[in-house]
């Protein structure tokens, strides 16, 4: 089933007699399909608002993420948390889309610095598991009583509703970035350096150790300011730097956005979360392959198929989430604490009683 839009989605959902298998472009596809009849929301598409002058831009959930890049570019704008493109890891297909971007609560690097996708995410409507029709937050940031559905719809994988329209704050296009990338450290020594670079002045927007265990650093904004910054933070640090501008800073970041590092590679892909002080020593248990970013606090894993890492790393202040391969018997998102699991059911329960949104993706 394809809508074509908002109230025709409003009536499937509402006539539909079982599970309810939504997707977008299909490119994030986690653990086993769900059950269900597909839903796609890629006849839901469109940009039907974008002010440059506001930094404001609204858009139907089915379009194509490279159609809003493509419009935000020519004003020199951006979304702001540099969405992850999971297609190589995952080796899928098809075009990510906005609606699925939300969904995933897709983020990349920089989130660091301004946040993820929810943080951007400034309205939303969607259609719940009763078919009816929802709308929560607007064209401006501000704050709202009672559920806050922007915040909860970024990261619900459809689970509570399908999107049809979602709203975004946006952010202009620096004139030009660059990367300092050290020598081989270890997670210590890399952990120490990524928060002491993230502490200084020198706005330190991306902070990553990529397979090889080399630290990398981003700096953006105007020329005459990168000059000065590369060199001051460089000093600041000690030790020896290699710089790459332009296309190869470009290029390096996408990389490590999109951990191509494991695309293509046997073996099951894990995203641990945790404090950035953690992460050395949860590292320290996985004898495999691993990219941190975000100063630390994401640690991804390239394991043997049918490990079962979060057995592996034992309790953790944070969550392991599998996001490749592994059987139906390894839970695809963290399980979570009894008070936590309940009130998720209790949301599930308000928006999709009659459970016909995703089941059983998110437990």
């Amino acid at each position: 089933m394809r809508p074509a839009s908002e109230t025709e989605l409003s009536e499937i959902v509402r006539a539909a007699s079982g599970p309810l298998r939504i997707r977008g472009g299909g490119t994030r596809s986690l653990g086993a399909p769900s059950v269900g009849t597909v839903l796609e929301t890629g006849g839901l598409a469109g940009i039907s608002l974008y002010e440059p002058g506001a930094l404001t831009l609204v858009a139907a959930s089915g379009t194509p993420l490279a159609e809003v890049k493509a419009a935000l570019a020519a004003e020199n704008q951006r979304l702001p948390f540099e969405p992850m493109d999971m297609r190589a890891l995952l080796g899928t297909e098809g075009e990510p889309t906005i609606g699925g971007m939300v969904a995933a609560n897709a983020s990349g690097p920089r989130r660091v610095i301004v946040g993820a996708c929810r943080d951007s995410l400034i309205g939303v409507r969607f259609v719940d598991g009763q078919g009816r029709v929802v709308k929560n937050g607007g064209r401006v940031m501000k704050n709202v009583t009672g559920y806050d559905l922007v915040k909860l719809m970024a990261g619900s994988w459809g689970t509570l509703g399908v999107l049809s329209e979602c709203s975004f704050k946006l952010l202009p296009v620096p004139e030009t970035h660059a990367t300092l990338v050290s020598d081989v450290m270890t997670p210590e020594a890399a952990v120490r350096v990524m928060s002491a670079a993230l502490g200084t002045p020198y706005e330190v927007n991306a902070a990553a150790r990529d397979i090889s265990g080399r630290v990398c650093l981003r700096i953006e904004g105007f020329a005459e300011q990168i000059t000065y910054r590369k060199t001051a933070l460089a000093e600041a640090l000690g030790g020896d730097w290699e710089v790459l501008d332009g296309a190869k800073s470009t290029a390096f970041w996408r990389d490590i956005r999109d951990v191509t590092a494991f695309a293509g590679q046997s073996g099951d892909v894990w995203r641990v979360s945790v404090k950035p002080s953690d992460a050395p020593a949860l590292v320290a248990k996985i004898s495999a392959p691993v990219q941190m970013d975000w100063g630390g606090g994401l640690i991804w894993a390239l394991v043997p198929e049918g490990t079962d890492l979060r057995a592996q790393l034992g309790p953790i202040a944070g969550h392991a989430t599998r996001v490749r391969g592994g059987g139906a018997d390894i839970p695809v998102f963290q399980p979570e604490p009894a008070p936590i699991a309940a009130l998720a059911q209790g949301l599930r329960t308000k928006f999709d009683p009659r459970g016909m949104l995703n089941p059983g993706l998110m437990g």
